[in-house]
Formats: structure tokens, sequence, C-alpha cells
């Protein structure tokens, strides 16, 4: 890797970390890397997360690009997220960190 020592504000990995800061952020562009989801699904799947809290992170990765909103004008409202183009080259990042992980846990 480059050396950043000087600048952590010349740090790619610092931006990463700006964007990638939730608790949740990796587990919610995991679960639509392989399929857009309502809402109510993603909640669903993240049955310890508030529903504010996905809010805000949903909101986040929204406003980073890497997640798209879909809003459909019918009663009742129907929103659906799903990974922009920047987002899904994310997901070989976290196949990495996966494998890391896995590697990590079985060291124990």
């Amino acid at each position: 890797m480059k050396d950043y020592s000087d600048s952590v504000e010349n740090c790619p990995i610092a931006d990463v970390q700006k964007i990638i800061h939730g608790k949740w952020t990796m587990v919610i562009i995991y679960f639509l890397s392989s399929q857009t989801l309502r809402f109510s699904e993603l909640r669903r799947k993240l049955p310890n997360v508030t529903e504010a809290n996905l809010t805000k992170e949903l909101r986040t990765l929204e406003q980073y690009g890497l997640v798209h909103r879909e809003v459909y004008r019918e009663v009742p409202p129907k929103v659906e997220y799903s990974l922009t183009p920047i987002g899904e080259k994310f997901i070989p990042v976290l196949e990495e960190l996966e494998k890391w992980a896995i590697e990590y846990n079985e060291r124990k």
C-alpha cells in the first residue's frame, strides 16, 4: 500500500471509512448484492437494527452513491433499494473481507 502517513486527509482508506462507518452498512450492502429489496424486507433480514438506524444508514449509502432508492407512486407507497454500479464494485471487497473473517475465526 502507498504511504499516506503524512496526511490522513489524503488517505483513501480514510475516505472508505467515512462511507462504511455504520454498524450495519456492510451487511446492508451484502443483502443488496444479491437482490433489490424493499425497506420491510431489509428490516426483516436485520432484526437487531432499529427502523431509525436502518433508515439513517440507507440514506448515507444513498448520499454516497452506493445505493439507489426507487419510489413507486402507488398506494400503499412502495420503495425499493438496490446497489448502484459503484456499490456493486464494493462486492469484491466484501468477499475478501469474508475470506479474512473466516480465516481469523478459524485461528481461535
